[in-house]
């Protein structure tokens, strides 16, 4: 059974770049899909914070606009893809996700089709509501009453779809609460100041999930680089998601002097992802994404900010950011044969 070294980052606060504290912790579903995926696919998951103190969730994270339905996100996708043909061409943003009410496309494509419109002809008159709201910053249901968009659904019905999706996200978000609430590692980790490097050696991988707390206690670690530099002569996999990437930031110089991933494709959480969430608005200290250029990485992102993506340079494994969290787990698994 291969033993993955689950590391967790367990900063509860980041310094802003005004010098002032704000709450911060792991990402709630970076930790819990990873964790539950490597669980079923019969791997010794061994969690671990650099002091073994109890990570906590980021309430950032907890928040309802990061736990929207899978299926919900899904049709999303299908509609604002009818914007453009080409990737290069859609800036899809936080704000347009979270904000715009264009998530609940689906359920209001839904409740056309209960009211006699084809399934085709419900996603054309969503699609084109969708990219008014998207080009002129309003809410859908404004742009579809206000433009004769409605499809013939009152003002009630098409506010009940973005009420539904509201209230099935935040069930959404307390049930991935509770889930990580039930893992017994993530209330009584493992300090990995306390493992010799005999230990560290009997991990077969390391996965380092994201959320802001990784850029505070993951970098310039020396226990971090310890943990690095043992499994990377092993050639073992060294997989980490969004910010957590930070662990990077504390691999020693090879017999070289260079990093010890200088020239490696990587990608993380990126700099224009960063400005758009609610601590790189207040501030962020540094940037992530400019760090890792600056140690040496060849840094490789999406075509647009938010999309899935993954990059796997020979032991190394990066998932850029929440939306890549599944496919970084999945290429983490083949990378230990699973």
């Amino acid at each position: 059974m291969p033993r993955i070294a689950y590391l967790v980052s367990s900063a509860r606060e980041i310094e802003l770049r005004d010098s002032s504290s704000h709450p911060t912790g792991y990402f709630a579903e970076e930790v819990l899909k990873p964790y539950e995926r490597f669980v079923a696919a019969g791997v010794d998951v061994v969690v671990i914070t650099p002091d073994g103190n109890t990570p906590i969730a980021d309430p950032y994270g907890l928040e309802l606009i990061f736990h929207y339905p899978d299926k919900d996100r899904d049709f999303y996708a299908s509609v604002y893809r009818t914007f453009h043909h080409d990737p290069d061409d859609i800036w899809i943003t936080l704000h347009n996700t979270t904000e715009q009410q264009l998530m609940a496309s689906r359920r209001i494509a839904a409740r056309l089709v209960d009211a006699g419109t084809t399934p085709a002809e419900a996603h054309e008159i969503v699609s084109r509501a969708a990219k008014i709201a998207w080009q002129q910053d309003r809410l859908l249901v404004d742009v579809m009453l206000e433009e004769g968009l409605d499809g013939g659904l009152s003002a009630q019905a098409l506010r009940s779809a973005v009420e539904e999706l509201e209230s099935d996200s935040q069930a959404l978000s307390d049930e991935r609460r509770a889930k990580l609430g039930a893992i017994e590692g993530l209330r009584s980790p493992v300090a990995l100041s306390d493992l010799s490097d005999e230990q560290l050696a009997e991990f077969d991988a390391v996965f380092a999930p994201g959320g802001h707390g990784p850029m505070v206690d993951l970098p310039n670690n020396p226990d971090v680089s310890r943990l690095l530099a043992i499994l990377h002569a092993k050639d073992a996999p060294i997989a980490s998601l969004c910010h957590g990437p930070a662990l990077l930031l504390s691999a020693p110089e090879r017999s070289d002097g260079q990093w010890l991933f200088e020239g490696f494709r990587l990608t993380s959480f990126t700099d224009e992802e960063e400005d758009q969430t609610r601590l790189g608005k207040l501030g962020m200290p540094w940037y992530l994404d400019a760090a890792l250029k600056n140690a040496g990485a060849v840094f490789d992102d999406a075509p647009f900010a938010w999309a899935s993506h993954v990059v796997v340079d020979r032991n190394l494994i990066t998932g850029q950011n929440p939306n890549s969290t599944e496919a970084t787990a999945d290429a983490v698994l083949k990378a230990l044969n699973l």
